[in-house]
């Protein structure tokens, strides 16, 4: 289908441009938001009459848009949401979601003006794009966290989902060096001692296993 585009839209042109687009992207999205008109006879007059006036309109808008741009710079914002320990939401965040949590900040967008070309189904920061005019953008970050205390975490880059492993101590964390010497020392004649007790008991189970191997002969020659 061929359409006159009423506002620059992404890699298709700017205002007053006659494109091809497949049908279902022209019904479902072009037409239905007044990004674009039919490209038919009686559009194209209609549009060239009223040129000035939608490019003055569109310009206003891009103003009104820029403005808006300038005060979102550096946004970001919390969504405390439930996850598993590997991070995995227990569902996702949504355009509505960061629509309403821009909104308790003040920042009035709608939900087709937020670019969210991915599900968000992990704990983490997101960038995420929003076009407040199809030329005017601003990218504000979401924290998406289980709770207030982890978001400052993540802020600070702190991967949260990530387990600690025990640390490895040593006696030296403890003792001066010469008594981490006699401590360390200590040990290792324990750790000895426990191996030889180890190895006569395990003689003791082999001998014990000989002489009951020998009374079973015993009783069997009998």
């Amino acid at each position: 289908m061929e359409v006159i585009l009423l506002e620059r839209v992404a890699k298709l042109g700017q205002i007053g441009d006659v494109v091809s687009v497949k049908n279902g992207f022209a019904r479902n999205y072009l037409l239905p938001q007044n990004k674009a008109l039919r490209a038919t006879k009686a559009n194209l007059e209609v549009f060239e009459a009223q040129r000035k006036d939608i490019e003055a309109r569109n310009l206003e808008a891009k103003k009104e848009a820029e403005a808006v741009a300038g005060k979102m710079n550096d946004v970001s914002a919390v969504i405390i949401r439930s996850a598993g320990e590997s991070g995995q939401l227990y569902g996702s965040v949504s355009t509505r979601d960061i629509v309403d949590v821009l909104a308790d900040q003040g920042y009035t967008v709608s939900r087709n003006q937020v670019v969210l070309d991915r599900a968000i189904k992990n704990l983490g920061l997101e960038d995420i794009e929003i076009r407040l005019h199809p030329e005017v953008s601003v990218t504000v970050q979401i924290n998406v966290a289980r709770s207030e205390a982890e978001a400052e975490m993540q802020a600070k880059g702190i991967d949260t989902t990530v387990e600690e492993e025990a640390a490895e101590i040593s006696v030296e964390d403890y003792f001066e060096p010469e008594a981490a010497e006699e401590v360390a020392a200590e040990l290792a004649e324990e750790a000895e001692v426990e191996v030889e007790a180890a190895a006569e008991e395990e003689a003791a189970e082999e001998v014990a296993a000989e002489e009951a191997s020998e009374e079973a002969e015993e009783e069997k020659s009998e």
